[in-house]
């Protein structure tokens, strides 16, 4: 039970390992996860350290299997992932490792710089190809402009074709010469401009588009080329013409003049594809043996590497003794654990064949150890929801095991729809029922990885909230009927008439005016939801409610305190702190819960308008002004005065008694040579007492004491005003912030009823056409529910609920100013990838 209220009980640990024998039970200790080791080395660098080279080793061995890795991802290769998680392997096997890796790391850059090479020659014949078949056409159409020339038939089509402009004026043919290239389609437009300023127009370009896409051999990407040629007459113009395609990154290639050595030229091309075209599917059938052979063991070559990387980040942090044969370590433990670490030490040191056996020794220490709270897959959501507020101090009461249920509770004070609260469980339903597959899967999104990390959250949340909903008897902002109505509703009564209801949709409904047969057997009877003061009578039942259970909550974590308190033995705060704080949250509001209660239970329905009203009823208890409203019962006036006095009684008990208590312990009583700067002020268990100062030279300094002694004084005093006054305060504030849960509950209905009035009922419209129009503003409708109801209204209670709890509940009794336990874990560092 103790383990259940408060973290695992933690010692400070000292391990004497052998040499040899370290490695491994570093090993054992990672596989079992329970051991948080310090560093002893903290002024050392990195670069420095004893197993530097090691770690060095491990990183290169990770870089190439991430190679593998992207080379396998790029080919769609699926990695397979049979769960296995083999043992870290001894340093002996890390050469054979090391040898197998650079091995195929070499044969995949081998491999990879011969297709690449390969694609590249293959590319540039591709493109050859396509210059040799595209220039044809412009070839032959010069040829047809050189015959209109002489022919005049020919002459006239030709300038209705070329145009008027491109038809020589001489009667002279000029010998022009030409350089032909591919350049990407994108750059066309700029390039020809170019070429028109450098060349001032003398030259002439044509170009055709490539209809395929070519393949780039160093992205893989797929690229959109068109060829072009150029006309030119001279070098000069021929130099210019090179350096604008460098500049463009055009290729260049030989185009022969004549139509016959141009026919060869693409025989030869077409020939020498073919035969790439068989050597780049060898090159890529070896490639994919290759690959899928390392892709059935690249998750187990992880999971190696990650391991022995991250036992000599641990032996990095370990001493030598002098004579260098012994390594020291110190590590926080549970207690309760203690046996299955030696255990691990045991296995560790048989399986590095190591005679002398390893040693762990508890020390005692004066540091704080750290937090550690056991967690299966369902308390961890809630648990990391407090120790998002803060790690619990030291054996401190956890909070956790009451949020499993009061968190999904009070979510669901405020989100109590049987509807919305069953979309919700649904969704974490699957998630809870799907777990395996979906870790398996290792999805990197952060919003579903949010989800599914609190799915069991979630399903509790949608659980409790179709329970409120039931409750509130709404499900869509709809009652149901389930146990019929229990009112009657007198037909002699004017307002309840045929005449009278036929003219209303809804009527108010006057408890005083009608009557029960019996009250209703679970939750709000249905004929509220069709009153016209529905609010009304909601309201004043959520906001009883929400005071309730504000109260409660504020009671039991008061109550918690009182747990802290003997368990660190400080008798001074259950007398200066608990007992103050009890009474006086009980006179300022339990009174008010017997109130309601006893307004509920003594009232009926047709006597509901002469009942008090508590707000003004508790307004004038602490004005002691009792003229104007009846009392509800007979010595109401004295006992509320006695609460009164009481409660301002606790205000100086809880700000004075324990400082001058201490002050009077320090001056006359047995603690005369202890200073006052104690923890929570508390001596008289003995434990708390944070200095010592026996072997300080007190006896020289008692001329100097008084001063310290009034400065420790003033400084306490001064804690302890401002404890109380926030508490005082807080009891206010914190009881009108719980009635959120009333305020968040009410906007959930009527947003609820507004999407069914506004959108819904649309689709009930009067012709032939409304289930057509049913169905599409049902889809409208469902979207805006689970998006604006469920996602929305969700995410807004939540946040509440957790203010709730961090605030107004933990503040009553959590500290949350430890450090949390982080064990030394081969299971955390495949997760997360991190070595700690």
């Amino acid at each position: 039970m103790d383990t259940l209220l408060r973290g695992e009980e933690m010692t400070l640990c000292q391990m004497f390992l052998q040499s040899e024998a370290a490695y491994a039970c570093v090993s054992e200790l990672g596989e079992l996860g329970l051991v948080q080791f310090r560093d002893l080395n903290p002024d050392v660098n990195a670069f420095q350290r004893k197993f530097v080279n090691e770690i060095r080793r491990c990183e290169e061995m990770e870089r190439k299997l991430r190679f593998l890795e992207k080379e396998i991802n790029k080919d769609g290769i699926p990695m397979l992932n049979t769960g296995d998680n083999p043992d870290a392997p001894p340093p002996r096997e890390m050469i054979d490792l090391e040898a197998t890796y650079e091995k195929l790391e070499n044969e995949m850059k081998e491999v990879n710089s011969n297709s690449e090479a390969l694609k590249r020659n293959f590319l540039e014949l591709t493109e050859l190809k396509h210059i040799l078949r595209k220039t044809q056409t412009f070839f032959d159409e010069a040829e047809l402009h050189a015959q209109a020339l002489h022919d005049p038939n020919i002459a006239e089509e030709r300038v209705g074709l070329l145009g008027e402009e491109h038809i020589p004026r001489t009667g002279q043919q000029m010998k022009l010469g030409f350089v032909a290239g591919v350049i990407l389609r994108e750059r066309i437009p700029s390039f020809e401009v170019m070429l028109w300023r450098v060349c001032r127009g003398n030259v002439f370009l044509r170009q055709a588009e490539i209809d395929s896409p070519l393949e780039d051999p160093v992205t893989g990407d797929s690229v959109h080329k068109s060829v072009f040629i150029i006309f030119f007459q001279g070098e000069q113009l021929k130099s210019r013409i090179k350096k604008i395609c460098e500049g463009y990154r055009a290729t260049l290639y030989p185009c022969p003049e004549t139509q016959a050595e141009r026919r060869e030229m693409a025989i030869g091309v077409m020939t020498r594809i073919e035969d790439l075209n068989t050597v780049l599917g060898q090159t890529q059938d070896h490639r994919h043996r290759v690959l899928v052979a390392a892709a059935k063991n690249i998750k187990v070559w992880f999971i190696k590497v990650r391991k022995i990387k991250a036992i000599y980040h641990m032996l990095n942090m370990f001493n030598l003794d002098v004579t260098q044969k012994c390594l020291i370590a110190e590590c926080w433990c549970p207690v309760p654990d203690l046996d299955r670490i030696q255990q691990a030490l045991r296995r560790g040191t048989e399986r590095s064949g190591s005679s002398v056996p390893s040693i762990l020794n508890r020390m005692q220490t004066k540091m704080v150890p750290p937090t550690y709270n056991r967690c299966n897959k369902f308390t961890q959501g809630f648990q990391n929801i407090v120790d998002a507020f803060g790690v619990a101090t030291y054996r401190e009461v956890n909070p956790a095991p009451f949020t499993c249920i009061t968190f999904p509770f009070l979510f669901a004070v405020m989100f109590g729809d049987m509807g919305h609260g069953l979309i919700m469980f649904l969704f974490a339903l699957y998630l809870v029922l799907k777990e395996k597959q979906l870790e398996a899967k290792k999805i990197q999104n952060e919003i579903f990885n949010t989800f599914f990390g609190g799915r069991y959250i979630i399903l509790l949340m949608g659980a409790f909230s179709v329970y409120t909903g039931f409750i509130y008897n709404d499900i869509f902002s709809k009652p149901l009927n389930m146990f019929g109505c229990q009112w009657n509703i007198p037909t002699t009564d004017p307002r309840y008439n045929n005449v009278s209801l036929a003219k209303h949709d809804k009527i108010k409904l006057d408890p005083a005016a009608t009557f029960m047969d019996s009250p209703y057997p679970m939750g709000v009877d249905p004929i509220w939801m069709l009153s016209d003061n529905k609010i009304a009578f909601t309201n004043s039942l959520k906001m009883k409610m929400s005071v309730i259970l504000g109260i409660g909550q504020m009671f039991f974590g008061i109550s918690l305190s009182l747990l802290n308190h003997r368990h660190f033995k400080r008798p001074l705060n259950i007398i200066f702190d608990f007992i103050p704080m009890v009474v006086f949250l009980f006179c300022m509001f339990g009174y008010l819960i017997i109130l309601i209660f006893h307004k509920w239970v003594h009232y009926t329905s047709k006597e509901a308008h002469d009942a008090p009203s508590l707000l003004i009823g508790l307004i004038d208890m602490f004005l002691f002004n009792y003229g104007k409203h009846p009392l509800i019962y007979s010595g109401q006036k004295g006992f509320q005065s006695f609460l009164v006095v009481l409660a301002v009684l606790c205000v100086p008990w809880m700000m004075f008694g324990k400082p001058m208590y201490l002050r009077y312990q320090t001056r006359y009583g047995q603690f005369k040579h202890q200073p006052l700067s104690v923890n929570s002020g508390d001596v008289l268990g003995g434990e708390e007492v944070v200095h010592n100062l026996e072997s300080n030279g007190l006896h020289q300094q008692e001329e100097s004491g008084g001063e310290d002694e009034q400065h420790d004084f003033s400084e306490m005093f001064i804690h302890q005003v401002i404890h109380s006054i926030e508490f005082c305060l807080g009891c206010v504030s914190h009881t009108a912030s719980y009635l959120r849960l009333w305020a968040l509950s009410l906007a959930h209905a009527q947003l609820s009823e507004v999407l069914w009035q506004m959108v819904l009922r649309i689709g009930f419209m009067p012709g032939g056409w409304g289930f057509i129009a049913l169905f599409i503003i049902f889809q409208v409708w469902a979207c805006m529910t689970v998006v604006i109801l469920v996602l929305m209204e969700g995410l807004s209670a939540f946040l509440h609920a957790l203010r709730l709890h961090w605030i107004e509940f933990q503040s009553k009794f959590y500290d949350g100013l430890g450090h949390k336990f982080s064990p030394f874990s081969f299971g955390h560092i495949l997760d997360t990838g991190v070595e700690e």
